[in-house]
């Protein structure tokens, strides 16, 4: 399995307030995340750092994964704790009230990736169907769109387009989404932040994930189209593929 991590402050932010990473637990099978902290001062920096290090670290001492089911239920109990812990931070630090973060994280085995979100920050899968986005953002326009009452073209310049629905540690309880698909050989997993998303297009996306070269090259490519189109947030992004049938963990 070939997995690439990439985080940029962008052109414009003083901090870069995305936090993620690639956690490998002893079987060998990989957690993804990418992480987009908000809240005021630098507490946005804080509520990412906290649920990335705070999921990985777990990842790292779970026990193999063999079902969907069982995948499903890990992220499920964990983003509760993890809610919980960024939560009560929250209540208890003054300068941290009102913090919390998107994330969009996966667990990749050898025959299935489980995939969860909150918030807006998003995963693709490319695999021999195509290029398409698999999470639903969380977010205000989004919900407009969904109700008619704007269009998808409107929604991306809507001015309420960063208003997020939900987020990790802004309520004691949190509502996820998850979704289990076939993860096969040659199969690519694309995570990424607000930062990139909103500003590349998913053509452009697919063009870059489809070209011969590494996966850190194709990381730079798009975080450096993101800062090309203006980088006014941060970027981060995953990029992951199972390259070695023979290798699968």
């Amino acid at each position: 399995m070939k997995a690439v991590f990439k985080t940029d402050r962008g052109k414009v932010r003083q901090h870069n307030e995305d936090n993620g990473g690639i956690y490998e637990n002893a079987s060998g099978q990989r957690l993804a995340i990418v992480a987009d902290g908000m809240g005021g001062h630098r507490a946005g920096d804080v509520a990412s750092l906290m649920a990335t290090e705070n999921i990985g670290d777990r990842f790292k001492e779970s026990p193999a994964i063999q079902t969907a089911e069982q995948a499903e239920q890990w992220l499920k109990s964990t983003i509760d704790e993890v809610n919980t812990i960024l939560f009560e931070h929250a209540q208890a630090e003054a300068e941290c009230e009102g913090m919390g973060t998107t994330v969009v994280a996966a667990i990749c085995t050898d025959r299935f990736a489980t995939v969860l979100n909150v918030g807006d920050s998003r995963g693709y899968i490319l695999n021999e169907t195509g290029f398409q986005q698999l999470t639903d953002d969380h977010s205000l326009v989004n919900e407009l769109v969904r109700q008619g009452e704007i269009s998808k073209e409107d929604a991306e310049h809507h001015p309420m387009k960063n208003v997020v629905l939900r987020a990790l540690g802004t309520e004691p309880s949190i509502k996820i989404d998850l979704m289990t698909i076939m993860f096969e050989e040659g199969d690519k997993l694309f995570l990424c932040s607000d930062g990139l998303s909103n500003k590349v297009s998913e053509a452009e996306m697919k063009e870059i994930l489809l070209q011969d070269v590494s996966f850190e090259e194709q990381a730079e490519k798009l975080i450096d189209l993101a800062n090309q189109y203006g980088g006014e947030d941060n970027i981060t992004l995953v990029i992951i593929e199972f390259d070695d049938v023979s290798g699968r963990g």
